[in-house]
């Protein structure tokens, strides 16, 4: 199991900022207003040959409806629960505030790693500003800029050294699909709707499933693993939070699965939380379904569907290729068509293109229409093949690699996808020197 991250603090220190560079993408948003991080973001982080999962657990904002966001404690108690190191920032450029010296008192009682991390040290000044942040008693810290990156360096060394090595995953060979969601979008209802039996306990409170679980399926032609990642599980002195923990189990589960299917409740729609977890199995390169449940519930017309599908499409841009099934599990309406939807994305997800049929397909399209020319520079690529991957990746050799824009690897992505079959699953489209 990989190990998790966790980056606590008050607002405005330059979490988001952080996470961003950890994960080396910019998927959190990042602001100088207080309490611009409204969610929890999760994200994949490697450093030194060493993944870990790395979640940014969002800040104190005051006057929000939020209880995660309105309690502070609560929510660095969450994210001690679960991580198995914490980065603690703070902020040279204000010092110590009362609200530093309350997340304190609590990581001092934990006997996790803690690494205090002051922000916002960019000149010898701030250098010596930092020293203060001795008076929290949380022994050694680290300078660093989450702007420029300094000091990041020196962090993410010593974070790996004493995070657990990752156990090998005991699995067999069959597929595995992840139903993942928001508490109470019908997911262990779904599964035993599939087996023909009461596997799960199902009731309508939020939260009733305890721990992922694996079922094998072999029904009707088909052969896999089905994981319900519904749940969370009580640990002492940790309130509840059906959301933190519902994550935290579909962040486990999708970085194991093959496929994910993303079940979310058709009265409440695609939300915040439904696309983060899409957006995390985007992320990790896996095959994805998108399923509205309780379908049956809602009020429809003759336009209905379209117009609840193009909304969802429009929240998935540039991500647009994914399978959606309106689904009522209670009434076991489309349920079978929704696992075999399933099943033709895992064979997307593991198609083999001929070398050839790729370079005989493609390449008189790009003659046609060539990437753009940059600084009088024009690119020519000669040849083009799928990579030996788990998931479609394909390597584009080129004469000058660095002139081509993501706008024409979007083109070729797409071009990908309208001569082959990838409905489901993330394309990488690489540029290689020949």
């Amino acid at each position: 199991m990989m190990s998790i991250v966790a980056i606590v603090g008050r607002p405005n220190v330059g979490k988001s900022t952080l996470f961003n560079r950890m994960i080396q993408r910019r998927e959190a948003i990042t602001d100088s207003v207080s309490g611009v991080t409204r969610d929890r973001h999760y994200g994949r982080s490697d450093w030194n040959g060493k993944e870990f999962s790395l979640i940014d657990t969002g800040g104190y904002v005051i006057g929000s409806e939020d209880v995660f966001e309105t309690e502070i404690d609560h929510q660095v108690e969450l994210a001690i629960d679960e991580a198995d190191a914490i980065l603690f920032m703070v902020n040279a450029e204000d010092g110590i505030t009362p609200m530093d010296e309350d997340v304190a008192k609590l990581l001092r009682k934990v006997t996790k790693p803690v690494f205090l991390v002051v922000n916002k040290v960019d000149n010898n000044q701030r250098e010596q500003d930092a020293y203060e942040f001795y008076n929290l008693g949380l022994g050694e810290y680290y300078s660093i800029s989450s702007m420029n990156g300094s000091g990041t360096g020196d962090l993410l060394d010593d974070l790996v050294k004493i995070l657990p090595e990752t156990e090998e995953e005991v699995r067999d060979d069959l597929p595995r699909f992840a139903v993942v969601g928001r508490p109470n979008a019908g997911k262990s209802s779904f599964i035993n709707a599939l087996i023909g039996e009461n596997r799960y306990i199902v009731t309508d409170i939020a939260g009733t499933t305890r721990d992922s679980i694996d079922t094998k399926y072999n029904r009707f032609g088909f052969d896999f693993n089905l994981v319900d990642t519904a749940g969370i599980r009580r640990k002492k002195k940790v309130r509840e939070d059906l959301e933190f923990y519902s994550v935290m189990r579909s962040v486990r589960a999708i970085e194991h699965c093959d496929v994910c299917i993303v079940m979310l409740d058709a009265t409440r729609g695609f939300d915040g939380q439904v696309q983060n977890i899409f957006w995390l199995a985007e992320r990790n390169r896996k095959g994805i379904v998108v399923l509205v449940n309780k379908w049956d519930l809602v009020d429809k017309e003759t336009n209905t569907a379209k117009e609840y599908e193009e909304k969802i499409r429009k929240e998935m841009e540039p991500f647009t290729d994914v399978p959606i099934v309106f689904i009522s599990v209670l009434n076991k309406q489309r349920i079978h068509k929704a696992i075999e939807t399933a099943v033709t994305v895992y064979n997307n997800r593991t198609k083999k293109i001929k070398t050839s049929q790729l370079n005989e397909l493609l390449l008189p399209l790009i003659e046609k229409y060539p990437p753009p020319s940059l600084k009088g520079k024009f690119v020519k690529i000669k040849f083009i093949t799928q990579l030996p991957t788990p998931q479609p990746q394909f390597a584009f050799f080129c004469n000058l690699p660095q002139y081509v824009r993501d706008s024409y690897k979007r083109y070729l992505e797409n071009q990908l996808r309208k001569h082959f079959d990838f409905n489901g699953v993330p394309i990488s489209v690489y540029m290689r020197k020949k």
